[in-house]
């Protein structure tokens, strides 16, 4: 019986290890998932900003800014807080990774 339980064991803790490692990939696959659909999310809610371009440009010297109107107001209120956050800190990246210095607006 000793015999039987010693093999036993290595085919139960190989068993045991394939499933470990088919839960871990699986879980990795459905992070990939996530993090890809989060992007394609913040991608859509960006692409509908294109009503509030005009107010992200400086005016002409001497020009008040105007006012965002409705369908800017509504489109930008429509753009999460981590989509928002992560678009606003790969433009500060980007400066550097071109050679360029840090953007300071003070």
């Amino acid at each position: 019986m000793a015999v039987r339980t010693a093999r036993t064991q290595p085919r139960a803790l190989a068993a045991l290890t394939l499933l470990l490692v088919a839960a871990a990939t699986g879980g990795t696959m459905r992070a990939a998932e996530a993090q890809q659909q989060q992007q394609q999310s913040c991608a859509a809610q960006l692409s509908q900003l294109a009503p509030c371009a005009r107010f992200s440009v400086p005016p002409a010297p001497g020009q008040p800014l105007p006012a965002p109107g409705a369908e800017c107001c509504s489109a930008l209120g429509a753009v999460s807080r981590d989509c928002a956050c992560g678009t606003l800190d790969i433009i500060n990246s980007l400066p550097s990774k071109c050679g360029l210095p840090r953007v300071s607006c003070q």
